[in-house]
């Protein structure tokens, strides 16, 4: 966590002298001189000393102003979100997201109507967190519009502007996003923000799913969301969202990914959330929209016939790689040995990172060659494979296709 004696007056990062930043700033500037400011997780996390994934531009220019600035400088812009004030800009690749300060006139918990202002103060106050509204100038100074901003970013403090109640009822998805930062930022949980997350939680029903899980992946990608997720449980907010979860097993997961060497691993995460039984499994992934890859990582996890992973043999924990793949049996050895169930996760990884998927040595056309036809073919190699996995994947082609004979 940063910290420092004195709260600074300004920032220094590369992202903010590179020359695509230095080109976008300057076009902005030649539009409306001390009119644009850099806003939100590059001042935030800059502020933190951690990298800054995106650089976000707050300005008094309007929108369609924006992108007559970068047409004139001669840089590529697109209207993203130019009703909400958006404009994109793109050099060399990279993006940088402008937006027309604004406030709200209207809001439904979900979009807003926003109407375009030139007041700083009236920008910060509809974002969510303090920590979040701080802006930075082209030269790195400092505008704490809204008091403690700084202190909380350099805290980790997660606090929302104003209202809590109020700020939520303007977007629900506040309500995972207040969590997320937590679990990220790692200072304790608000009690008033947690409270009125608990009071508005209902208001998530009105979020499409695609971004509850977007948001919920985000949060289980922090390094430790143990504490987040623990509070998020408590105050009922995850039963809103996953009725059938538990976060009670994450401290655990965590410590044992770090003793282990893991990466954090959201797919595994959201495992260990949920009970291990194929109908539940199948109806999160329906509710979170999850991609078929990922609702397909999940059914196999859960699936009854990969037996558990601790009490396998060298042999057998083979054999489960040739049949679920090495994924879905190091998913269950990490869920195992979070719930204390088993103690072999380590050999389990080691296995997992020296398999290599052997090829049957036989086919159809050899099983058809044999004399075989119609569904005996599929019969007759299943058979053989069965005989070939139960040799270790040692039996050789001319084994096997001795193997290959036709019904009697």
């Amino acid at each position: 966590m940063a910290q420092t004696d004195q709260v600074p007056d300004r920032i220094e990062a590369n992202w903010l002298t590179a020359p695509g930043t230095q080109a976008v700033m300057t076009a902005l500037e030649a539009a409306r001189p001390g009119g644009s400011r850099f806003v939100g997780g590059c001042v935030r996390n800059t502020l933190r000393g951690i990298p800054a994934d995106d650089i976000d531009i707050a300005t008094q220019i309007l929108p369609e102003d924006v992108m007559k600035a970068m047409k004139a400088a001669g840089i590529r812009s697109l209207p993203t979100g130019i009703e909400h004030g958006t404009v994109t800009a793109i050099i060399d690749g990279e993006p940088f997201e402008i937006t027309s300060l604004r406030r709200d006139v209207e809001t439904d918990g979900r979009r807003a109507v926003v109407a375009f202002t030139e007041d700083w103060a009236e920008d910060a106050q509809r974002r969510d967190f303090r920590l979040n509204a701080i802006y930075a100038g082209p030269d790195g100074a400092l505008h704490e519009v809204v008091p403690g901003s700084i202190e909380d970013a350099l805290a980790g403090r997660v606090i929302f502007i104003g209202d809590g109640d109020q700020r939520l009822r303007e977007d629900y998805l506040r309500i995972l996003r207040f969590f997320r930062f937590n679990a990220w930022y790692g200072a304790e949980v608000d009690a008033e923000g947690l409270a009125a997350c608990t009071r508005q939680k209902d208001g998530l029903a009105k979020i499409a799913r695609e971004r509850i899980w977007k948001e919920l992946k985000r949060l289980l990608e922090a390094p430790d969301p143990s504490d987040a997720m623990l509070a998020m449980e408590e105050s009922d907010v995850l039963d809103a969202v996953l009725p059938v979860a538990s976060a009670g097993v994450l401290p655990a997961l965590v410590a044992v990914e770090r003793a282990a060497g893991l990466s954090p691993d959201p797919m595994q995460r959201l495992m260990a959330l949920l009970p291990r039984r194929l109908r539940e499994i199948r109806e999160v992934g329906q509710v979170l929209r999850l991609s078929n890859a990922e609702q397909d990582r999940m059914a196999a996890w859960a699936d009854p016939a990969l037996g558990h992973v601790e009490t396998l043999s060298p042999a057998e924990l083979a054999e489960a790689f040739y049949r679920f793949g090495p994924e879905v049996v190091c998913d269950r050895a990490l869920i195992e040995a979070s719930t204390g169930a088993g103690d072999s996760l380590k050999p389990v990884l080691a296995a997992a990172g020296r398999w290599s998927r052997p090829e049957l040595p036989v086919g159809g056309a050899d099983a058809l060659a044999a004399g075989l036809s119609g569904p005996a073919i599929g019969k007759a190699l299943a058979r053989v494979e069965n005989t070939w996995i139960a040799s270790g994947f040692t039996l050789s082609r001319e084994d096997l296709l001795a193997e290959l004979t036709p019904p009697d």
